[in-house]
């Protein structure tokens, strides 16, 4: 019932900016935290951004802190990842995530997110 979909991946140069979307449906009234995370060829799915329902608890990657924004739409159910100055090494398949989150906490960590879009792909190269 639950879907989320990613869209706004693409090809970029390096230090250009890509803006990715994440419009989830089938939501319910329930405290709820949604997150980016990325997986490049051979390396494990790291994440990337988290925002919780309120949008008060906010969490970087130390790798993307001063270049990624997240923010979002509650009344589109919608996050957003604004990347700027995109290097080679954010090139991945980058996926939006959801978890439910009673205590309106925002974690990082992969493995506790319950349901995953199917990923976008980003690639920065010149």
């Amino acid at each position: 019932q639950l879907q989320l979909v990613e869209s706004g991946g693409g090809l970029v140069q390096p230090g250009g900016s890509l803006r990715l979307s994440c419009a989830a449906s089938g939501l319910v009234w329930q405290n709820y935290a949604m997150g980016w995370f990325r997986q490049a060829p051979g390396k494990e799915r790291e994440g990337v951004s988290c925002i919780n329902k309120s949008g008060v608890a906010i969490g970087y990657a130390e790798s993307v802190k001063g270049r990624f924004t997240i923010s979002r739409d509650n009344a589109k159910n919608t996050v957003y990842l604004q990347m700027n100055s995109l290097t080679s090494e954010d090139t991945a398949i980058y996926y939006c995530a959801l978890r439910f989150a009673p205590l309106g906490i925002c974690p990082m960590s992969p493995t506790t997110y319950n349901y995953w879009g199917q990923g976008t792909q980003v690639t920065v190269s010149s």
